[in-house]
């Protein structure tokens, strides 16, 4: 029932948004009584806190399914590119922009939120790190990868408003383009591009 509970707000936040996600509508989504969803959640906040836990655990897991079915050769860059492209276009990151907007005003909020979208971002570097075979000892490489996640969370940023995949497609493949020529003499580069 938890489970059902959480799926349901990250399911309404996705479609109405913070501000039209009440508990009455998560209890209704999920198919429980009010009674039950007040037990496990007696507050708006309560399950909004819990929801922000479950999708961080449902972002990571996703992102690194995604990540072990990546090819390789000549064309992983790309890869995992989209897939990064792919994650930040998602529903799941559609929720979690929604209680980032939302933890700006909200200090409670802001103080579940904050920490767990930390644990992230330090994660989805590590995981492109490794996936890109970069070496961040090469001057340049760490600002090189960080401003590859900014890039592609822009992109998801972008297509809230509307569908922007052609687009963000094109910019990716531009972008391989770039990663590649500027990693190329990263030792670990040609190692992960072997594999």
């Amino acid at each position: 029932m938890r489970a059902r509970l959480l799926e349901a707000t990250v399911d309404c936040l996705v479609e109405r948004g913070f501000g039209g996600t009440s508990t009455t509508l998560v209890s209704e989504r999920a198919g429980v009584s009010r009674g039950a969803q007040l037990h496990h959640f007696p507050t708006k906040n309560a399950l909004v806190l819990a929801a922000v836990e479950h999708l961080t655990e449902v972002r990571g897991a996703e992102l690194a399914a995604a990540a072990a079915r990546l090819p390789g050769g000549p064309r992983r860059t790309r890869a995992v590119l989209r897939m990064l492209g792919d994650h930040f276009a998602s529903p799941v990151f559609t929720a979690a922009l929604e209680l980032w907007v939302a933890a700006r005003t909200d200090e409670h909020l802001m103080a579940a939120v904050a920490p767990l979208e930390q644990r992230v971002g330090r994660e989805t570097h590590r995981m492109t790190v490794e996936l890109l075979g970069a070496d961040e000892s090469v001057p340049g490489v760490r600002e090189l990868v960080q401003a590859t996640l900014d890039l592609v969370r822009g992109l998801g940023l972008a297509n809230t408003i509307s569908d922007d995949a052609r687009r963000r497609g094109r910019i990716l493949d531009q972008w391989a383009d770039t990663l590649d020529a500027a990693l190329a003499g990263s030792p670990s580069a040609t190692e992960g591009k072997a594999s």
